[in-house]
């Protein structure tokens, strides 16, 4: 289990005096035609569902990056649940996230999934999603301009989401939550730290591609990830 720290490194009477009905006649009228909590929050639910299922759709069809669209098997919007608690943002899709039409299931998804068990979480309990939905040719970076035709994808995604906490995968998913260049991130410097996205908290912390070619960094991304559950009111050790 990747939850023992050894391996971890390793790996809310009056009376009627007008013709307005008497209080409890209007309680009852209110009690009857109010939804009930749940039931608001169920239909909350349900249009949040409608509207990241909308967005999904525009996204499958965007032409905005002309070698992005020209290249992709598909795009790639999101796994997960839109009710988590926790969202995880990335980079951009790889080959395999191209071929399945899902974020993170290659090599480096692998790894997330363990850090996400790691936390006492399942997969199918958090949201992963990425800056851009189509992979970069040959997997290189972002351009900047992929990155800005994306941007109005992931700030509406996210304003749906309104997850409690976020974790910022790496440089770019960082630069984008953060508001800045790539180049004016120094990822190794920030990660660790929380910041601010639209009244979201999220953490900075590296890229788990970065710690399949750098394991030991995996202790201080399992030192970020605690501090993550911690202020989610889930600690683990």
């Amino acid at each position: 289990s990747y939850i023992d720290k050894n391996r971890w490194e390793e790996t809310v009477q009056a009376e009627p005096v007008s013709s307005s009905p008497p209080t409890e006649v209007a309680e009852s009228i209110e009690e009857e035609t109010m939804p009930r909590p749940s039931e608001t929050k169920r239909m909350e639910s349900s249009e949040k569902l409608i509207q990241l299922e909308a967005l999904r759709a525009e996204v499958s069809v965007c032409r905005k990056c002309k070698m992005l669209c020209d290249t992709r098997t598909q795009t790639v919007f999101s796994d997960g649940t839109p009710h988590a608690e926790l969202c995880f943002v990335g980079e951009a899709p790889g080959a395999d996230e191209d071929a399945t039409g899902l974020p993170f299931v290659g090599k480096a998804g692998q790894l997330l999934t363990k850090i996400i068990e790691a936390c006492k979480l399942q997969r199918n309990e958090v949201y992963i999603c990425n800056v851009l939905k189509c992979r970069p040719p040959n997997n290189r970076n972002p351009m900047p301009d992929e990155i800005a035709h994306c941007r109005p994808y992931l700030d509406r995604q996210l304003d749906l989401l309104q997850p409690k906490m976020m974790v910022a995968l790496g440089k770019f998913a960082a630069a984008h939550l953060l508001g800045e260049k790539p180049d004016k991130v120094p990822i190794t410097k920030l990660r660790g730290t929380i910041h601010d996205y639209r009244g979201i908290p999220f953490m900075i912390t590296l890229h788990p591609a970065y710690l399949l070619r750098n394991p030991p960094a995996k202790r201080d991304v399992w030192e970020d990830m605690k501090e993550v559950m911690r202020r989610l009111g889930r600690p683990v050790e």
